[in-house]
C-alpha cells in the first residue's frame, strides 16, 4: 500500500488496521473495518477509498468506482486519500483518472513540489507529453532544480519521437529542446551526466553529428563516466555517421590494444570496415606527419596484416590468459581479403592451420565451437575430413574400452572432443552417413554421454552435466533417421534418450525445448505444459518462445490446458502496458533519459506482436467453442468479450514477428539451416492463419448480432453491446474471408520444407487439408440468404429456397467428408511398431470447431424459419387451404438437422472406439526394433510412450465431452 510511515496525519492510527488487512489480502475484513470507521467519522475520505480498494479486490468494481468518485469529486488534498486513490485507479487500469486527481490538488495547493511531481508522473503514465512539458516547467519555476528542467526538455523530445509529422519534429520540437539545453550550457548549469546524455540525444536526432562530437570531446564529455569507454564509443559511432573513416580506424586500432577491454570484437569489426573504406577511397594523410586527431591510421592491407601479426605476436608472448580476439580477427581479415580477391590473404596463413592452432589454444572452452563455426566456410569441401582428423589428433583420449570407443580422461579432454564432434556435424559429415553409420554414431555418442556423467557427480541440480551436448546431438541424429526412414521407433528412442538426459540434468533448457517440440509434433500436449512451465520463461520470453506452446495448445484437443496457456501469455502482454509505464517513471526519476524511447519502443513492439494477436484471437474463439451454446446464448458470450465485428483491432500494417526461431541449438550445415525464405514464408502463413481466424471470429459476432429478435420488421437489429447487424458488414466480412481463403490455398500449394529445428509449421496447411475452412465459410454464408428469405417470405422465393436447400445439403456433405478424414488409429500398430498419426487428432478438433459454428448458424436459421412457418400456416388457415406441401427450405432444414444428429452420433462412436482401442493397447508390449537398448533406456522410452498414450486419451476425452455437449443442443433446432 501507500507508504504511510511518513504521513503525519492524526487519522493514521485509525487507518492502520485497514492498511494491514489490505496488505495481508484480507479484503473483507478491510471493508468491515472501513465501515466501522465511517460510522464514527463520516468525513474520513481515506477510509472510503480504502473500502473501495477492498471492493475492487473482491470483484465489486462498479461499487468501488462509485465510492471512489464520491471522494474524487471533493478534490481531496490529503496524502492518504490521494495515494489510496492512485493505487485504486491503477488497479482499475484507469491511469487517466490519476491525472485529474492531481490537477485538482495542484490547483488547490499550487506551491506543492510533491503534488506537481506526482502530476508529472501521472501524465507520464498516460503518455501526455505536452502536458508533461508544461508540468515540468511549472515544477522548475516553483523549485528551480535541474532534474525538473530536464524533465521538461525530455518531454519535448518525446513529443518529437511520437509526432506523426517528421517535419514538425525536426523544425519545432527538437530545435526547441536544443535551445533549452544550450541555455543551461551557456549559464554553466549542467550538473549531471544524464543532462549531457540528453543533449547528445537531441543533437543526434537532429543529425548534428559534428556538434555532438564537439560536446563529447569537450568539457561536457568529461561527465560521461558511468559506462566504460562511454566517450570513445560515442566518438566511434559519430565518426561512422560522419564517414570520417580515418579517425574511426585510428580510434578502433587504439581501443584494440588499450587495457580496458582489448578483446572487444566490435572494435575489430569497426577497424576492418574503416580500413577497406579508406582503401577504396585511396586515402592519404592531409599533411605529412599528421594522420588524424586520433592517431596513426592504417590505410593499406600491408598495414593491416602487419598490425594483425603484431597483435598475434603479443598474445604468443603471454604465458597464460590468451585473448581469442586477435586470432579470430586474423581469420576475419582473411575472409574479407578473399571476398575482395586480394592475394595478400595468403600472407596471413592457411585457414585450416590457423583454425587448428586456435583449437589447440582454446579447444577446451565451450565457446570454441561458436568461434570456429562462423569461419568454416573458409575451408574447401575437400579439406573437411582433413580438418576434423587434424583436430582429433589434438584430443587426448584414453585407450578404447570393450565397446571400442576411446573416451576422454577429464573434462578438458571431453570439451575438446565435444567441440570436434560438433564441428563434424556442422560440416555435414554426420548427415552424409548411411543408416548403419548413423546408428553407430548414436552408439558412440551415448557412450561418451554416459562416461561424461561421472565428471558431474558433484554438480548441483541447477547445473548442467558436462556431457549433455553428446545426448542432445544423439537426439538430433535420431531425428535425422526418423525423417529419412519414417521409422517411428527412432522417434520413440529419441524421446527416451531426452527423458533420460533430463533426469540427469533437470535444468537443461535444450532438452526441454526439443522434448516440447517432439511431443507437439506427435500430437501429445499433456507433457508439454509441465515442460514449458519448468523452463521458467521470464518476461519477454513469453513473446519470443511462447509460440512453441500456444501454436499447439488448442489444435490438439486439450482445451482446458489450452485456455490456461493462453491466459498465461495474455497476462504478460496485458501487464506490459502498466509495467512499462513504471519503467518510464523510474527512468525520469533517475535521469536515464536515453532509456525512455527504448521503453516506448519495447511497449509498441509487444503491443504489435503477431503472437499477442494470435493468442488473443485464439483465446476468444476457444471461449466461444467451450462456453457458447444454444442454451447459453452466443450473443451473451460475444457481449462479455466486447467483440465488435465491424471493427478490426489487429494492427495488420505494423505487426511484429518477435518469435525467436533459433532458440533450439542446431549444428546443421549451411544448406540445411534456417534461411530468410523460411522465415518469410512462416510469417506469411501465420499472418494468413491469423486473418482467417480473426475474420471467422468477427463473422461469429455478426451471427450473434443477428439472433436478437427485431423490434419491428424493418428496424435495424442491434445488439446490446452496440453491434449493428447490417447485411452489408456480413457481406463484406464473407467476401474478405473468401479472398483470404483463396490466398491461403495458393500459398500452401507452394511446397517448402522447414528445417526440423526451424519455425513450427503453421496450422494453415492442416486446416485447409481437413476441409474446415471451406465448411465454415459455407455455413457462415447461410445467414445472408436467410436474411433475404426473411424479407421476401416463403411465398415468392422458390429459387432462393432451392439455393438455401442446396447449401444445407452441401454443408452436410462437407461435414461428413471432414469426419471421414478423422477416421483411423491415432497409434497405428504395424510390424511391431507403434506409429503415431497426430494429424487425425487435429482434424478431429477442426471438425468439432466446424460443428460449433454450424450449430450457431443453424440456431439462427431456426429463429428465422419458425416465424415464417407460423406465418404460412396462419395464411393457409385463413384461406382454408388443405395443401400439405412443405416449402423446400423447411424440408431441407429438417433433413439437415437430422443429418447433423446422425453425424454427431457417428463422431461420438468414433471417439469412443478410439478410446477403447488406446486403452486396450499395451505400449510396453511393443518391441523396439532397430537398435538394442539397455534396461534404463527402455524404461525412459516406455515413459515417453506412456506420456503420449495418456495425452491422446485425455485429448479424446475432452473432445468427446465438448461434442456431446453440442449434440445435446440439437433438440432445440426443431421448427
Amino acid at each position: 500500500m501507500a507508504a504511510r510511515g511518513h504521513v503525519q496525519d492524526p487519522n493514521d492510527r485509525r487507518l492502520r488496521p485497514i492498511y494491514d488487512y489490505l496488505d495481508n489480502g484480507n479484503n473483507k475484513m478491510a471493508i468491515q473495518q472501513a465501515d466501522k470507521l465511517l460510522k464514527k467519522h463520516k468525513d474520513l475520505h481515506c477510509a472510503k477509498v480504502l473500502k473501495a480498494i477492498g471492493l475492487q479486490r473482491t470483484g465489486k468494481q462498479d461499487e468501488a468506482f462509485t465510492l471512489a468518485q464520491e471522494v474524487a469529486v471533493l478534490e481531496p488534498t490529503d496524502d492518504n486519500s490521494l495515494q489510496a486513490l492512485t493505487i485504486l485507479y491503477r488497479e482499475m487500469h484507469r491511469p487517466e483518472l490519476v491525472t485529474k486527481l492531481y490537477e485538482a490538488a495542484v490547483r488547490k495547493v499550487p506551491t506543492s513540489e510533491e503534488y506537481h511531481s506526482h502530476l508529472f508522473m501521472a501524465y507520464a503514465r498516460v503518455g501526455e507529453y505536452k502536458k508533461m512539458q508544461q508540468a515540468g516547467m511549472a515544477l522548475y519555476k516553483i523549485v528551480p532544480k535541474n532534474p525538473y528542467y530536464f524533465w521538461s526538455v525530455m518531454s519535448l523530445v518525446m513529443q518529437a519521437i511520437s509526432a506523426q509529422d517528421e517535419k514538425l519534429s525536426q523544425t519545432m520540437f527538437l530545435p526547441l529542446a536544443e535551445r533549452m539545453v544550450e541555455k543551461m550550457v551557456k549559464e554553466e548549469k549542467i550538473e549531471a551526466e544524464a543532462e549531457v546524455q540528453l543533449y547528445f540525444m537531441i543533437l543526434e536526432r537532429l543529425g548534428k553529428y559534428v556538434e555532438a562530437l564537439e560536446v563529447v570531446q569537450g568539457p561536457l564529455g568529461e561527465k560521461l563516466t558511468s559506462e566504460l569507454q562511454s566517450r570513445e564509443n560515442k566518438c566511434m559511432m559519430l565518426y561512422r555517421r560522419l564517414e570520417r573513416w580515418a579517425e574511426c580506424n585510428a580510434l578502433s586500432c587504439k581501443l584494440e590494444i588499450v587495457p580496458f577491454d582489448p578483446d572487444d570484437w566490435q572494435f575489430y569489426i569497426l577497424y576492418f570496415d574503416s580500413l577497406f573504406h579508406l582503401i577504396d577511397q585511396s586515402w592519404a594523410p592531409p599533411q605529412e606527419g599528421l594522420e588524424s586527431q586520433e592517431g596513426e591510421v592504417h590505410a593499406s592491407t600491408a598495414q593491416a596484416i602487419s598490425f594483425m601479426k603484431d597483435r598475434i605476436a603479443t598474445e604468443e608472448a603471454k604465458e597464460s590468459k590468451h585473448l581469442r580476439g586477435p586470432y579470430l580477427a586474423r581469420l576475419e581479415l582473411i575472409r574479407r581479403l578473399r571476398e575482395r580477391s586480394c592475394p595478400e590473404a595468403q600472407q596471413l596463413g592457411e585457414p585450416l592451420e590457423l583454425m587448428f592452432q586456435f583449437f589447440v589454444k582454446f579447444g577446451d572452452k565451450p565457446c570454441c565451437i561458436t568461434d570456429l563455426k562462423i569461419f568454416l566456410d573458409l575451408l574447401t569441401p575437400d579439406q573437411h575430413v582433413q580438418f576434423i582428423n587434424r583436430l582429433m589428433e589434438a584430443v587426448p583420449l584414453c585407450a578404447p574400452g570393450e565397446d571400442g570407443v576411446a573416451l576422454p580422461g577429464d573434462t578438458r579432454a571431453l570439451q575438446r572432443h565435444l567441440c570436434v564432434t560438433q564441428l563434424s556435424r556442422s560440416l555435414g559429415q554426420q548427415h552424409a552417413l548411411n543408416t548403419e553409420g548413423k546408428l553407430g554414431l548414436i552408439k558412440e555418442l551415448k557412450a561418451h554421454y554416459q562416461h561424461g556423467l561421472q565428471f558431474g557427480k558433484s554438480c548441483l541440480k541447477t547445473e548442467l552435466q558436462f556431457s549433455d551436448m553428446y545426448c542432445l546431438m544423439a537426439a538430433h541424429v535420431y531425428v535425422d533417421l526418423w525423417l529419412e526412414t519414417g521409422e517411428s521407433n527412432m522417434l520413440w528412442q529419441c524421446l527416451g534418450l531426452l527423458e533420460e538426459g533430463l533426469s540427469n540434468s533437470s535444468s537443461n533448457a535444450q532438452f526441454k525445448l526439443l522434448l516440447l517440440l517432439l511431443y507437439c509434433r506427435l500430437g501429445a500436449f499433456e507433457p508439454v505444459v509441465d515442460l514449458y512451465s519448468s523452463l521458467d520463461a521470464k518476461h519477454v520470453q513469453h513473446d519470443t518462445i511462447g509460440y512453441l506452446l500456444t501454436r499447439y495448445a488448442e489444435s490438439l484437443g486439450q482445451f482446458a490446458a489450452a485456455s490456461q496457456s493462453c491466459n498465461f501469455s495474455l497476462r504478460f502482454f496485458h501487464s506490459n502496458q502498466k509495467d512499462t509505464s513504471e519503467y518510464i517513471i523510474q527512468a525520469y526519476k533517475y535521469g536515464a533519459f536515453e532509456k525512455i524511447p527504448e521503453f516506448i519502443a519495447f511497449r509498441n513492439r509487444l503491443n504489435h506482436s503477431l503472437h499477442f494477436a494470435q493468442v488473443r484471437t485464439e483465446r476468444m474463439l476457444l471461449d466461444l467453442f467451450l462456453e457458447a451454446d444454444i442454451s447459453s446464448p452466443l450473443e451473451e458470450s460475444v457481449k462479455s468479450m466486447s467483440l465488435c465485428p465491424e471493427e478490426d483491432d489487429i494492427p495488420w500494417d505494423s505487426l511484429r514477428d518477435n518469435r525467436d526461431l533459433t532458440v533450439l541449438v542446431s549444428w546443421d550445415p549451411k544448406d540445411r539451416q534456417l534461411n530468410e525464405e523460411h522465415k518469410q514464408r512462416s510469417l506469411e502463413e501465420d499472418t494468413l492463419w491469423l486473418r482467417l481466424r480473426s475474420l471467422t471470429l468477427r463473422l461469429i459476432g455478426c451471427v450473434s448480432a443477428l439472433t436478437h429478435p427485431p423490434a419491428s420488421r424493418n428496424s435495424e437489429k442491434t445488439t446490446e453491446n452496440g453491434v449493428t447487424a447490417k447485411p452489408s458488414s456480413l457481406q463484406s466480412l464473407l467476401s474478405q474471408l473468401e479472398n483470404t481463403l483463396n490466398q491461403a490455398t495458393q500459398l500452401t500449394e507452394k511446397q517448402l520444407q522447414y528445417p526440423f529445428v526451424g519455425p513450427v509449421a503453421s496450422r494453415l496447411a492442416q486446416a485447409l487439408s481437413s476441409g474446415c475452412c471451406q465448411c465454415q465459410l459455407s455455413s457462415l454464408q447461410l445467414p445472408l440468404h436467410l436474411q433475404e428469405l426473411e424479407t421476401t417470405g416463403l411465398d415468392e422465393s422458390t429459387e432462393l429456397q432451392t439455393q438455401i436447400s442446396n447449401l444445407f445439403k452441401s454443408l452436410a456433405v462437407q461435414l461428413q467428408d471432414m469426419l471421414e478424414k478423422c477416421k483411423g488409429d491415432l497409434l497405428e500398430v504395424k510390424d511391431g511398431q507403434s506409429k503415431p498419426q497426430p494429424f487425425l487428432l487435429e482434424n478431429l478438433v477442426y471438425f468439432v470447431e466446424s460443428v460449433c459454428i454450424v450449430l450457431w448458424v443453424s440456431n439462427y436459421c431456426g429463429s428465422v424459419l419458425r416465424p415464417l412457418k407460423s406465418s404460412l400456416q396462419k395464411k393457409k388457415k385463413k384461406k382454408k387451404e388443405a395443401s400439405t406441401v412443405t416449402p423446400p427450405v423447411l424440408s431441407a432444414y429438417q433433413e439437415f438437422s437430422s443429418s447433423l444428429q446422425s453425424l454427431l452420433n457417428q463422431a461420438l462412436e468414433h471417439i469412443k472406439s478410439q478410446e477403447l482401442s488406446l486403452t486396450a493397447l499395451e505400449l510396453g508390449a511393443l518391441s523396439l526394433e532397430g537398435q538394442t537398448q539397455s534396461e534404463a533406456e527402455e524404461t525412459f522410452t516406455k515413459t515417453a510412450m506412456d506420456k503420449v498414450h495418456s495425452s491422446y486419451l485425455r485429448s479424446l476425452q475432452e473432445i468427446g465431452e465438448l461434442l456431446k455437449k453440442r449434440a445435446d443442443t440439437l433438440k432445440s433446432l426443431k421448427i
